[in-house]
């Protein structure tokens, strides 16, 4: 088989092991337990999202340890899958919340790193066939998000989106990636960080950056924006289910998997825009852009409902685009611009820690805190709960030009 074929392959099962709950699960751990839900508050349902946050703070960096020395890469993302099919099972299984939660938190444990071995077997098979991985790879990539949307539309079709089989779905998909990493080309270990030890492979060597008034204001302000990123995973469906009685017949109640999943088919198209606007407008204007578009992600949320307004939550999906990519992208590419060679990597890790680590985390619980706190007798004011991170996004907006000032050079 074509390697490029394989690679799609590879990266779709990938993300639609993700895509199976990731959307979902909310909805699910919201609905009642007398509906077959699982009841759990909003904070609880913070804290299951906050568990990639956590994960993503050491687990990509021990696993990468273990390929980088003494196990392939592709049969460390095998035994990686394996575990996490198993954990998200057995997570599917019950519904106590400190349980669900302990087998949860095992699952990211060993999906998470799959993220970045995925993109490593990737880029030595790529390089194995003699292909360039910064041109081939990205239209690869771009099948690991249909693999994502794809899941969610199974689910939704299915009509597993409020209960557990969404995760048995996402077990069986990882199995079978797991049995078909097994069969990619050699990932050898490269044995050459040995000296290196595990400050380096986590990327805590690149703190030193925040010596650089820049590049500190830089990676606090990602961390304040990453506390963006799991607020609508964690609680569009229970939003969305929340006018079962309003609108029972509508489009986004019957069918909120679809509805949401316009965010992903965004984002993917959104990432053609990056170089023209990067061209156009800079580092500093693209960042801004994408903290506006997360004012109207959560304010169109608020104003929107899924049937005569439902028109304002597709447009809520379509700016996610501009909010997740204009951001996560570029201020990759920011990073590796302004860093040495000899740290670029653990730059990278320490943009990610700060993103989809510590801001995962405390946009995750604090997320969580404002649904409880506008929550009375079960019912929540979902338009109060919108307004407030439409809220904080507009003022991270406001305070952002006036602190964050790039070299012009850093286009």
């Amino acid at each position: 088989m074509n390697i490029k074929l394989r690679l799609i392959i590879l990266v779709f099962l990938q993300y639609y092991i993700w895509g199976a709950w990731l959307i979902s699960l909310g909805g699910y751990a919201g609905l009642p337990v007398n509906e077959g839900g699982l009841g759990f508050t909003g904070i609880q349902i913070g804290s299951l999202f906050a568990t990639m946050g956590f994960t993503s703070l050491f687990m990509p960096g021990l696993l990468g340890i273990v390929a980088d020395r003494w196990l392939n890469a592709e049969k460390v993302l095998g035994i990686s899958h394996i575990l996490a099919a198993i954990f998200i099972f057995m997570a599917s299984q019950v519904k106590e919340y400190h349980i669900f939660y302990l087998y949860l938190f095992l699952h990211t444990c060993f999906y998470m790193p799959t993220i970045s071995l995925t993109n490593s077997v990737s880029y030595n098979a790529l390089e194995k066939n003699g292909l360039n991985s910064v041109k081939d790879f990205p239209p690869i990539r771009v099948w690991g998000t249909v693999g994502f949307i794809a899941a969610m539309w199974t689910v939704d079709f299915l009509g597993f989106a409020r209960n557990s089989v969404q995760l048995f779905i996402s077990a069986g998909a990882g199995i079978i990636m797991a049995l078909y990493s097994f069969t990619m080309p050699n990932t050898p270990p490269t044995r050459n960080n040995n000296n290196k030890g595990l400050v380096h492979a986590l990327g805590l060597d690149a703190f030193v950056l925040l010596k650089n008034k820049k590049m500190a204001i830089f990676f606090f302000f990602s961390m304040l924006l990453g506390c963006s990123l799991q607020i609508t995973n964690a609680f569009g469906g229970p939003f969305l289910d929340s006018f079962k009685s309003t609108y029972p017949n509508s489009f986004g109640v019957k069918h909120p998997n679809l509805l949401l999943s316009i965010s992903q088919i965004s984002e993917t198209l959104c990432i053609l825009l990056i170089p023209f606007f990067l061209q156009k407008f800079g580092i500093k204007k693209v960042i801004m852009i994408s903290m506006f578009a997360w004012f109207l992600r959560f304010g169109l949320f608020g104003l929107g409902n899924p049937e005569n307004k439902i028109y304002l939550l597709i447009i809520s999906m379509i700016v996610y685009g501009m909010a997740f990519d204009f951001f996560n992208i570029s201020g990759s590419l920011f990073v590796d611009n302004e860093t040495d060679k000899s740290i670029r990597s653990s730059a990278q890790g320490l943009f990610m820690i700060m993103t989809n680590g510590l801001g995962a985390i405390l946009g995750s619980y604090g997320s969580g805190w404002v649904v409880e706190h506008f929550t009375v007798n079960g019912i929540t004011n979902w338009p109060y709960v919108w307004f407030t991170f439409a809220t904080y996004s507009l003022i991270i907006f406001i305070i952002f030009p006036f602190v964050f000032n790039p070299k012009k050079s850093s286009k």
